[in-house]
Order: C-alpha cells, then structure tokens, then sequence
C-alpha cells in the first residue's frame, strides 16, 4: 500500500493562479493608464497571444473607443473607435458573447482599423466585459499564426473579461467622480471670489457714508447738539453693523475668478480725480498731495481702475496716522501709466510684500477693521486689465502701491 502523492500544480490550478494575479495588480494600479495596461499585458501573456487590446463602451453607449493595447501603434487609444455591432469586436458587445475567427483576411464580419489592425493577424477572440446586465467593454488578442481558440482558451478569456469588468468599471466610476467634483470645486471657487471682491467694494462707499454723519455730527447746531449726537450715533451703528455683515461674508469666501473687464483708452488724470472728490470725507484727516502733470490716457477699464484706487486710498486712510501726508501720483514710463498711492504709515516689511496680495492676509492687523481682501482684489483686478501692481519704497519714509496699465496709443 502505497502513501499519498504529492503531485505538480494542474493546469487549472495555474491558471487560477494566473487570474488570482491579474485582477490582484489591476485592482492595486495607482493610475488609470496603468491599470489599462497591466489589463492587456497580463492577458497577452494568460493566453499566449501577439497582442491583446481593451476597448470600451461609451457613457452614450453610442460606440466602443479603444482604452488600451499593445503589440500595436498605441497612439490610437483614445482616438480609434468602433461602433456596436461593428466588426468583430463590435459584434462582441452587441451579442454580449464570444467573438471567434481564425482568418480574419477572408471573414466578412471584420471590420479594419487603420493603425490598430494589421494583415499579419489572422485570429482573432472578442469578449465582452460585463457588469450586470450591461456590458462596459470589450477584450481581445490576437494571433499572428492561424489559430483556433479552444474552448478551453475561450472559457479563460470570459473569466478574465468577467473579473476584469467590475474593476475597470468602478475605477471609471471614480475617475467620473473626481472630475465632477473637480468641476464643482471649481464653480464654487469663481462664485466665492466673485462674493469676496464685489462684498469687499462696498466697504469703500459705507466708509464715505460714515465720514459724512462724522462730519454732519461736528456741525450740527449748539442748540440741537444732544439730539444730533443721538441721530448721529444710531446712523453710525447702522453702518458699523453693514461694516460686520460684509466682514462676515468676506470671512466665510474664498476666490478663483473676477468680475470682467472692458478694456478702451481712457485718460487718467479725471478718473483720479473724481475719485478724490467721491473719498474726501475718508481723507479729511490726512493732508492729500496730488502731484500730476498733462493728459495721460491708459489701456484699461477705467471703472475699475476707479476701484483700485478706491482700495489704496481706503487702505492708506487706515493705516497712515492721523495728519500723515498721503500722496497720489501719475505719470508715464516705458510705455505704461503708472497710478501710485503713498503714505506715511508704518509701511510693509519688504519680505511681506507679496504675502500682502494673498487673500485674507492681514500684515498690521492692529485694531483697524479688515478682511485681508482688498489688496487681493486689488491686484486681481489690475492683472485682469492685463497690468501689474507693486508695494515700493516711498522717499522718505512709508510705503507707495503702484499700478501701471499699458500705454494707449496717441
């Protein structure tokens, strides 16, 4: 009587094997591509063909596209495409079964593919990949040698295209996913910007109406004095409450586009000037040099470079103390007018300079109201009119912002 014996590994037990590390790398592929090709690889080599190629369905279900192969021109994934029903393949999806032929030269149901189907192939096998009760795609492989595919070979084919279909069809599902997401991120990051800047361009006009009550308090009557410190205290909470409610909304949004822009020469020095006019309330406590000399018409949007400047004059109102000298100045250099806006505050550390044009970053934050938005949409705005906007030094102490927008022609 004889013991047990200890026989090699059978062929199916290899073959599991086989499939056991085919869906085992496709379900680890760290990227798309890759897991397309470690899909046509490892089949190539399970059924000892030339080359194997993967096609699938389109989310229209309107035809097949190839998704990856080898042994052929790859640069026709993504491009060549088959419709249902077409050709061998075609048919494969269509009938949802096995697709056979082992002379492709002479079989009718063959439809050619420039660049991805060559005379030296002469059998082919097509099966479907299934989830459910829908198909998502298509394997093959093909022979360069007259072959016909056994039953065995089909069976094997089926397993992996089976095994194969529901993990290509999750990771599509993800890849989907994302780029939606991405999208929405995307929408959502436009609209907060767009809430940020038009939010932070009402500071400016409810930091004038504070500065007329402030002066309708200082002149009102002897006789009337009580009574209108009482009005001017309740108009002064409205527009301190108005102040919050935009400080909170600016502080719950962030930005990724801007408002648009109409670009057409305009001349400079009157916009400044009106600008001056509209924010002389706010400026009253600081002394106003206006250095400027001649016509100088610019490239832009003069509404909005009305704003900017509005931004830099608040910003220097704030920061420059009480009876420092502020300056706004024009003139043209290389082909650019340049705006600029100085003072004598405490000016920005030069390593802080550009941190400064960040959203919701504040370098002197103090007790002076903010958002850290202004300076942000200040720039954005100028680069949207296709100029720049810098912090430099000011002579002889402070800090000057300076705008240039392109020259218009004469």
């Amino acid at each position: 009587m004889t013991g047990p014996s200890h026989a090699a590994p059978t062929t199916d037990v290899a073959e599991l094997e086989a499939l056991r590390e085919i869906v085992q790398l496709a379900a680890g592929a760290s990227t798309w591509d890759e897991l397309m090709q470690l899909i046509v690889d490892r089949s190539t080599a399970a059924m000892g063909t030339e080359v194997c190629s993967l096609y699938l369905v389109d989310r229209d279900h309107g035809g097949l596209t190839l998704a990856a192969t080898n042994g052929v021109d790859r640069e026709h994934v993504g491009v060549a495409r088959l419709e249902i029903g077409e050709g061998i393949t075609g048919l494969a999806a269509s009938e949802r079964r096995s697709m056979l032929s082992s002379d492709l030269a002479n079989d009718p149901r063959c439809a050619w593919i420039r660049g991805v189907d060559h005379e030296r192939f002469t059998s082919i096998m097509a099966v479907p990949l299934e989830v459910g009760d829908h198909v998502v795609g298509v394997l093959n492989v093909k022979t360069a040698t007259r072959r016909e595919f056994s039953a065995d070979e089909e069976r094997r084919l089926l397993t992996i295209a089976t095994l194969l279909g529901g993990v290509v069809e999750r990771r599509r599902l993800h890849l989907e996913t994302e780029a939606q997401l991405d999208g929405l991120r995307s929408v959502d990051q436009a609209r907060a910007e767009l809430i940020a800047v038009v939010t932070h361009q009402l500071r400016t006009p409810l930091a004038v109406v504070r500065a007329y009550l402030d002066l309708l308090g200082e002149v009102a009557a002897p006789g009337n004095r009580d009574e209108a410190a009482g009005w001017h205290a309740a108009a002064t909470g409205q527009v301190l409450r108005l102040n919050d409610l935009v400080d909170a909304i600016l502080d719950t949004v962030r930005a990724d586009r801007l408002l648009t822009v109409e670009i057409h020469p305009f001349d400079v020095g009157p916009m400044i000037d009106e600008v001056l006019t509209r924010l002389a309330p706010l400026l009253r406590r600081h002394r106003l040099a206006r250095f400027a000399t001649g016509s100088r018409m610019a490239l832009g949007d003069s509404a909005r470079l009305a704003q900017v400047l509005e931004l830099l004059l608040e910003n220097a109102a704030k920061y420059a103390p009480p009876g420092a000298e502020i300056v706004v100045a024009d003139w043209s250099s290389s082909g650019q007018v340049h705006v600029a806006v100085g003072d004598d505050g405490p000016g920005v550390p030069l390593a802080q300079r550009e941190s400064v044009f960040e959203p919701f970053v504040r370098v002197n934050q103090g007790d002076e109201p903010g958002s850290g938005v202004g300076l942000f949409a200040a720039r954005r705005l100028v680069a949207a009119m296709g100029g720049r906007l810098w912090i430099e030094d000011k002579r002889p102490t402070g800090t000057q912002f300076v705008t240039a927008l392109p020259e218009a022609a004469a």
